[in-house]
């Protein structure tokens, strides 16, 4: 799968989904620091990405454009260590592979995940 981790988070996530055998790059990575919103939305479209990133404001931007896309996975969780992030990730990307692929919004907390399709 294609992701795009959003510079809220750390480099290390992309780099440890792209050991993992998937195709990550950092917002960081693509010259995008400090990019709005809109900018970092727009580029996973292009790229065919799925976003990655703890900034509730791009669920908020989807539902007011009511966009089919890109798919986003919000981590919404104490933890923020990245390790933890990229182990609850690879251990539940089967339950949500195929909403992603279709459109879709996932928060993964504490203790549960959501999946929303997109529009939201």
């Amino acid at each position: 799968m294609k992701f795009l981790v959003d510079e809220c988070l750390p480099q290390r996530v992309a780099d440890m989904l792209n050991t993992a055998g998937h195709d990550a790059i950092h917002v960081v990575g693509c010259g995008m620091t400090g990019a709005p919103d809109e900018e970092v939305l727009r580029k996973a479209v292009e790229d065919g990405r799925v976003l990655i990133s703890a900034d509730t404001d791009f669920g908020e931007i989807l539902a007011r454009t009511q966009g089919r896309t890109p798919s986003v996975i919000l981590f919404r969780r104490h933890d923020r260590l990245p390790t933890s992030h990229v182990a609850i990730l690879l251990a539940n990307l089967d339950t949500v592979e195929d909403e992603l692929v279709k459109g879709a919004f996932v928060v993964i907390t504490d203790d549960r995940l959501r999946i929303r399709a997109l529009p939201i």
